[in-house]
């Protein structure tokens, strides 16, 4: 998938742990660790604007955009 979840860079940067994370946004540790893995088909706007409030961040520094390769080249060909 071309999305990257970065979330465990900004827990990092934050030094908060994934268990106080999931706590003070109301989900199970369980799901965040799906999100983090990004084993996720989606995410609710509501989750991510708990989750920029709670690590003071921006859905950006969350979330990034690579290309895959075969997908970049058949653009650039078409």
């Amino acid at each position: 998938m071309p999305i990257i979840v970065r979330l465990d860079v900004m827990l990092a940067k934050r030094k908060l742990r994934s268990n106080v994370l999931a706590a003070a946004i109301g989900i199970t540790e369980a799901n965040l660790s799906l999100l983090k893995s990004g084993k996720v088909k989606g995410i609710r706007f509501e989750t991510l604007a708990a989750i920029c409030e709670a690590l003071d961040c921006q859905p950006g520094d969350l979330l990034e955009y690579e290309p895959e390769s075969g997908r970049a080249e058949m653009r650039r060909a078409g």
